[in-house]
């Protein structure tokens, strides 16, 4: 299997390949899958699989492992691994989705908040616990998406799941609004976790940004940007050399 790096030197994309990709803002992770699978179309993979480990959702950007071909099998693996993220949390107001695809549904006073306040209201929710994902999120409710039925105006209950919550370190604050470093296991929602702040502070909380800066072994640092990667799959095809399936 080619080892996985941003760099391209005539991979053999059938025996395995993972891009480390930057996420643009707005985009899915599905849209990135759909575009590397179209651009290695092109290339003559007409059947070759792609997939991510581990969904950002629109409004994050960050480490999105790219899985191709043999590489695909290693998806489950790469999802267990340990990720990091930079967020910014407004406190004081909250929205249904926990981010900014909603607008704010409540306010709560926040005047009361300290950066001491924040700091022990971290420590609070740092560990194993079990968390609720958000409502609209992927998760499926039986063979529906859960944001399927929110948009729909189901009820929708959602199984809380056991995540671990490494590290929680407060990088900003400048009330109300905060800016954190999260080291979390497989499976940790940013946007329940910045709701958890808002209630662990008698208050309300909403995500506003986000940023896996690594996803197991993988760092933002060393990621491709998407329309770094597809360059270079252009310059690629021009090589006769190149293996094609």
């Amino acid at each position: 299997m080619t080892e996985p790096t941003p760099e391209l030197r005539d991979p053999n994309f059938e025996e395995g390949y993972i891009a480390v990709l930057d996420k643009p803002l707005q985009w899915t992770s599905a849209d990135v899958v759909r575009k590397v699978k179209f651009a290695l179309r092109r290339l003559g993979y007409r059947r070759i699989k792609v997939g991510h480990a581990g969904t950002l959702d629109p409004l994050a950007t960050g480490v999105l492992l790219v899985c191709i071909g043999r590489a695909t099998k290693m998806v489950d693996a790469l999802q267990a691994e340990e990720k990091e993220y930079v967020a910014d949390v407004m406190l004081g107001a909250t929205t249904p989705s926990y981010d900014l695809e909603h607008p704010v549904d409540r306010t709560y006073p926040w005047e009361h908040i300290t950066r001491e306040a924040v700091e022990e209201a971290l420590r609070s929710l740092t560990g194993e616990r079990l968390q609720e994902p958000p409502l609209f999120s992927a998760k499926k409710v039986e063979g529906t998406r859960a944001y399927e039925m929110a948009r729909a105006g189901e009820e929708v209950t959602l199984r809380k799941a056991l995540v671990t919550i490494y590290e929680l370190e407060l990088l900003a604050c400048e009330l109300p609004r905060i800016r954190i470093r999260v080291r979390c296991s497989k499976g940790t929602y940013i946007r329940s976790l910045a709701r958890e702040i808002g209630e662990a502070l008698q208050s309300g909380g909403h995500l506003t940004s986000l940023r896996r800066t690594r996803s197991g072994g993988f760092t933002a640092e060393k990621a491709s940007s998407l329309d770094d990667f597809l360059e270079k799959l252009q310059k690629i095809e021009t090589k006769p050399e190149f293996p094609r399936i």
